[in-house]
């Protein structure tokens, strides 16, 4: 498999940035919302993107939502479309002029190195690729090395779900904006997100677990001091532009989708649904009330 075609599987992972993996084989109950009007009714589930084989979570509560709605909205409408993320890596995630080493410090390089060779990656095959791409990349090998499925994932599941009851499933977004978050970034923000993934990856699973601890129990103040909080404080360029304004802009689709009646489950990022700064903060702000299921 291509590096491209690895990014791209991993960016299918990733574009919920705020999402997590989970460990626990105990029967998760996610935390929900939801929202209703007269005529219309709004499910919310925060999602994670990584699971672990055995992995036990579809609570009654996510199945009776899927069963009532009509409409899934998703960060992205093809959750698992890797060949389309290949194509768009290609297209965004590539510099030939000037070679990732040389965006680098000494000790930035070395890591890479590293990684690659723990991974069996000839670190050459990385120089045409920008940081973002790079970081990605690595951000997920070590989870699938512990077992992560990026195949299990909450949103692929429900897609699933949807596609054989003959659902309509929407995104918030398209893979070619998702992308384009990341390479719009300036290179020392692309830089400062692979120095981070360096960072998650020293960590190893064990922060990883906890986050999937707290989505397991539902319990959401844990996830917002573990996951955004800590985004919030350590890179805030990266917090108002991954989390704060896509928050902003996909409340105001909700608030559209208000004008109409019938039932959706929108199901995205656990992080963009927790935090002074979620997508339940943004609605408030217009009137719209959401209520814990």
């Amino acid at each position: 498999m291509t590096f491209a075609k690895k990014s791209a599987a991993v960016l299918l992972v990733l574009v919920g940035v705020a999402g997590i993996g989970i460990s626990s084989t105990v029967r998760a109950e996610p935390a929900m919302w939801v929202i209703h009007d007269k005529d219309s009714t709004i499910y919310l589930i925060g999602t994670v993107h990584l699971l672990r084989h055995e992995s036990e979570w579809d609570s009654k509560k996510v199945k009776s939502a899927l069963a009532e709605s009509t409409e899934l909205w998703l960060e992205v409408p093809n959750p698992d479309n890797a060949e389309a993320a290949a194509q768009l890596i290609q297209q965004y995630g590539i510099d030939r002029e000037k070679p990732l080493s040389q965006k680098l410090n000494l000790i930035e390089r070395e890591k890479v190195s590293k990684l690659a060779a723990d991974y069996n990656i000839p670190a050459a095959g990385l120089e045409v690729f920008k940081p973002w791409t790079v970081a990605l990349f690595f951000a997920v090998l070590p989870l699938q090395k512990a077992g992560y499925d990026p195949n299990s994932g909450v949103d692929r599941f429900l897609a699933m779900e949807a596609r054989k009851k003959g659902e309509k499933i929407e995104g918030f977004e398209t893979l070619e904006e998702q992308i384009q978050f990341f390479d719009e970034l300036a290179e020392k923000e692309q830089i400062a997100f692979l120095d981070d993934t360096f960072d998650e990856v020293a960590e190893g699973i064990a922060r990883l677990d906890k986050m999937a601890v707290a989505w397991v129990k539902g319990d959401t103040k844990a996830i917002d001091d573990l996951l955004v909080q800590e985004m919030k404080s350590k890179y805030p360029t990266l917090y108002e532009k991954f989390l704060v304004q896509r928050n902003i802009n996909w409340a105001g689709k909700i608030q559209e989708m208000l004008h109409r009646s019938g039932v959706q489950l929108i199901a995205v990022g656990i992080g963009h649904l927790v935090g002074s700064d979620s997508v339940q903060a943004q609605l408030a702000k217009h009137g719209i009330k959401v209520e814990s299921y």
